[in-house]
């Protein structure tokens, strides 16, 4: 039967036909969630306590989210963040304190394993300044040369070409990786500012581009090359670069470091194993989260009259719990972490950047809802739940941080990326150093055995 010719502006439509294969589909895939308890299926790769389950060792990053009694018993306790076993709220203190920013000394943490010298931090500046540059007409040939819907998505193609632009871009030697690792930690603020522009000016804005300057750091870059008139206060920027310092990292089992553990071990590309971390990353459960708790404090803030009214914000809190308002999915969005119990450690640094940012831009009436639904809806999830112990996710104040410093939404997964891709890189080097077998669990069929019945016959 030869193929019929799509038309273009058929490409994209759901067809009867293709109604009918998903009905089809839907006939011959349904699996009785009973057999996952017959079997002992960890979904989710989750114990039933909600401990992870153990898939691999490293020297990377911890998180400290609950105790473990002797006999296996989970209680809740107050979360930690390791990055190569130091706290990573003092790297944020510590470098306060000394008057510079921070991002660079956690990403040289996470790669090298140690803290740097004055000297070595300096190096690696210089080094990830040097490397800051995407090749010549880049832009114009591989960012807008398709209408960038999706920032990620843009992203993820750039990433993907600068392969053929690697003279050596298939070596996974440890030297090589390190070298791509480096490049894409320097340009990929770039690539997710630079798809932003693109994105503007596909809708029909004036197009600006800023090239990143050397001296600055990859939070100030960022701001720069963000604003048409490229100027930020020193808060700004300090607020920015906390959110990539605890954005970093966060433990071997999250979704995108798995998959790039996962992809990692087959003995791929770099680009193609980022590619994939970013694929993951993506996802709303994942590196999406905060700007759905955006969409849900704007809808809040239409149907909550008095926002410094606990009542009136637990009522509406309910609703939303009772499926019966915002998306009616039941969820209240930043509240809960699928591994932190009682506190989430970068939430609580992140805290006091929330305020004083408000206080300078003026947004305390937003703050205070902002504090309300937290305390009632994690009262509320709590009772409901029967827990004693809730933590707030950092997504539920960095989208309110993000847009006080003038980000739109499209942009915050992809500043998720940009702090990210540093613990991605120093995984990536882990797996490839450490893991030696290809990442393969086992998957039970549960279809029955059948004799092939031949065409006439069906």
């Amino acid at each position: 039967m030869p193929w019929k010719v799509v038309t273009e502006n058929a490409y994209c439509e759901i067809t009867p036909a293709i109604r009918g294969l998903k009905q089809q589909w839907e006939k011959n895939n349904y699996i009785n969630p009973q057999l996952y308890r017959d079997y002992d299926v960890k979904r989710g790769l989750r114990n039933e306590d909600g401990r992870g389950v153990l898939t691999g060792l490293t020297r990377v990053a911890e998180i400290e989210a609950y105790k473990v009694s002797g006999n296996e018993s989970v209680s809740p306790a107050d979360g930690i963040l390791y990055y190569r076993g130091i706290d990573c709220r003092t790297l944020v203190t510590g470098s306060e304190q000394r008057g510079r920013f921070a991002f660079e000394e956690a990403a040289y943490l996470l790669l090298f394993g140690s803290l740097p010298t004055r000297q070595g931090l300096n190096d690696f500046c210089v080094q990830l300044a040097a490397y800051r540059t995407l090749p010549k007409n880049f832009f114009k040939d591989v960012i807008m040369k398709a209408p960038p819907r999706d920032l990620m998505n843009t992203m993820q193609r750039g990433i993907l070409t600068l392969f053929c632009y690697d003279d050596d871009p298939n070596n996974i030697s440890l030297e090589n990786v390190l070298r791509q690792s480096l490049q894409l930690i320097s340009n990929m603020p770039v690539l997710a500012m630079y798809a932003y522009q693109a994105r503007r000016y596909s809708l029909g804005e004036s197009l600006f581009i800023h090239a990143p300057q050397p001296e600055l750091s990859t939070a100030e870059n960022f701001l720069y090359m963000l604003r048409e008139d490229c100027k930020f206060t020193d808060l700004e920027a300090r607020a920015l670069d906390v959110a990539l310092v605890l954005h970093a990292d966060n433990g071997g089992g999250n979704n995108s470091t798995f998959t790039n553990h996962v992809v990692t071990s087959s003995g791929t590309d770099t680009y193609s194993a980022i590619a994939a971390a970013m694929s993951s990353l993506k996802g709303p459960r994942h590196g999406g989260a905060n700007s759905k708790v955006m969409q849900m404090m704007e809808d809040i803030k239409v149907h909550v009259k008095d926002w410094n009214d606990p009542d009136q914000v637990a009522i509406y809190l309910d609703k939303m719990l009772d499926k019966q308002a915002f998306d009616n999915s039941g969820l209240i969005y930043g509240l809960g972490h699928a591994v932190y119990t009682r506190s989430d450690p970068r939430c609580e640094v992140f805290r006091e950047y929330v305020v004083e940012l408000a206080e300078e831009k003026g947004r305390g009436a937003e703050l205070a809802l902002y504090q309300n639904v937290e305390a009632e809806g994690k009262r509320l999830l709590m009772a409901r739940r029967h827990k004693d112990a809730l933590s707030t996710n950092i997504d539920f104040y960095s989208g309110f941080v993000y847009e006080m410093l003038g980000l739109p939404q499209e942009l915050y997964t992809p500043l998720f990326a940009v702090a990210r891709i540093s613990g991605w890189s120093a995984h990536r080097m882990e797996e490839l150093s450490e893991g030696g077998k290809l990442i393969r669990p086992r998957y039970e069929c549960v279809e029955a055995h059948r004799e092939y019945v031949p065409m006439e016959q069906r």
